[in-house]
């Protein structure tokens, strides 16, 4: 069995271990603290590969960072491989080819010059990698689908070290694996996408100060009938939330001419309590916001509730949610339409099954002094009751690293399909510090 000394002396990148003095520095990742055996920051594609066969030879668990936003990365021990050396963007035409450790901020800059973008999430600092992989929940989701339906190839590290280059042509189940199951099949080193024209988007900002349940309603309506080149998010959060302003808002994002979004939004524009923040064209980079970074002398809080693929938000699921928001004064409610471009793909095409749901919603309260075992059981039982409405569980929006949650994500046909992929790329189970699949 090769040895760390081993590992480090063919690696052109760097090993670290707690006696490194860069120890605390590198187990730092945007979400918290990890507790690792052994990171590895690799300067290639062959470092990965060196670093996955010492932990299949070890019996080591390997975590994927990228942006460093999964829950995964505080699960103690195994091996973190950190990607954060592996992010070139390369664009040919509209092929785009991205590094697994690169941002999506940074995709965004380098495409926006060229006119170009690609339906990712909305936070800068997210890596390309697990949103990816989970499906991709983003600004254009409506216009273009999930992140996951633009990825048209990928480079792979398997459990075995072997590189493999995966398309539909060359290995079409991977691929289909690839497009929401996660990082369960290897570590994705290079991802191929195929972006879209985009000039430019009219970004649309209301803050809310009247009824929820109106404003809902009136949103979910005109969804119901608008052009797939419109993405709205409603969001109401307490003062606590550090990632964004307290109160309810709506924000939008439109790809055409601001008269025409004025039109489209005005049963909203009109409410009472809504107030215009902003309303501009401006390009896909500055709609990214992003969120503060880890302190360890303020940890987030516990989070009791969960996320769901709504596939449709009727009125009594709107007053579900809103009796939700008001009963909890430190609780979050998030809501985003879907339709569009991504219920244009089949739910076996992709590993992300759930493409009848037209909403997703998640709801939450932070746990803290006030909260006691009844009240959290309180809370649980409330969401398990919205929850229910669902047609799955968006994995990407899953604070809990619990093993249970797997089955969640993915119908029973979907589940077995990635058994058997899995079993053909990774019948060990090597990597399985994510939402595991296990081999059929």
């Amino acid at each position: 069995m090769t040895t760390l000394d081993d590992l480090r002396a063919g690696l052109a990148g760097a090993v670290l271990t707690a006696a490194d003095p860069e120890w605390d520095d590198a187990r730092l990742f945007h979400s918290g603290i990890g507790e690792p055996e052994v990171i590895v920051r690799p300067a290639g594609v062959d470092d990965v590969r060196a670093a996955v066969a010492h932990a299949a030879r070890a019996g080591l668990p390997v975590t994927v960072r990228g942006g460093g936003h999964s829950a995964w990365g505080s699960v103690p021990g195994g091996l973190t491989i950190d990607l954060g050396a592996l992010r070139d963007i390369a664009v040919d035409g509209t092929r785009v080819r991205v590094g697994g450790g690169a941002t999506w901020g940074e995709v965004a800059a380098a495409l926006a010059p060229r006119g170009l973008g690609i339906s990712s999430g909305d936070t800068a600092s997210v890596g390309v990698g697990g949103l990816t992989l989970g499906g991709g929940i983003g600004w254009m989701v409506r216009a273009w689908g999930l992140a996951a339906d633009q990825l048209v190839g990928a480079q792979l590290v398997t459990s075995a070290g072997d590189v493999v280059e995966v398309s539909d042509d060359s290995a079409p189940e991977l691929m289909w694996a690839l497009r929401g199951g996660g990082g369960n099949f290897g570590v994705v080193t290079r991802f191929d996408f195929e972006a879209h024209r985009l000039p430019g988007v009219v970004w649309i900002e209301l803050t809310l100060s009247g009824d929820a349940r109106q404003t809902l309603r009136a949103m979910r309506d005109i969804l119901r009938d608008a052009p797939r080149e419109l993405t709205v998010t409603y969001m109401d959060v307490p003062p606590m939330d550090p990632s964004a302003p307290p109160g309810a808002s709506l924000t939008a994002c439109w790809l055409g001419d601001e008269q025409a979004a004025r039109q489209l939004l005005a049963p909203v524009l009109s409410l009472p309590g809504v107030t215009e923040m902003a309303f501009q064209t401006v390009s896909y980079p500055e709609i990214l916001g992003d969120m503060p970074p880890f302190d360890p002398e303020r940890p987030a809080p516990g989070f009791v509730g969960g996320n769901s693929l709504m596939p449709e938000l009727g009125d009594d699921t709107i007053d579900r949610l809103t009796a939700f928001r008001e009963a909890q004064p430190a609780s979050v409610l998030f809501l985003r339409s879907l339709g569009g471009a991504y219920g244009d793909v089949a739910s076996d095409a992709t590993a992300f099954a759930a493409r009848e749901a037209t909403w997703f919603v998640m709801a939450g309260a932070f746990e803290g002094p006030h909260v006691d075992d009844a009240e959290r059981a309180r809370v649980a039982a409330d969401w398990a009751a919205i929850a229910r409405e669902g047609v799955g569980v968006y994995g990407n929006f899953l604070n809990s690293t619990d093993p249970a949650l797997a089955a969640t994500l993915y119908p029973a046909t979907t589940m077995a399909r990635l058994e058997r992929v899995k079993r053909a790329w990774d019948p060990e189970n090597v990597f399985r510090r994510n939402h595991n699949v296990r081999p059929a």
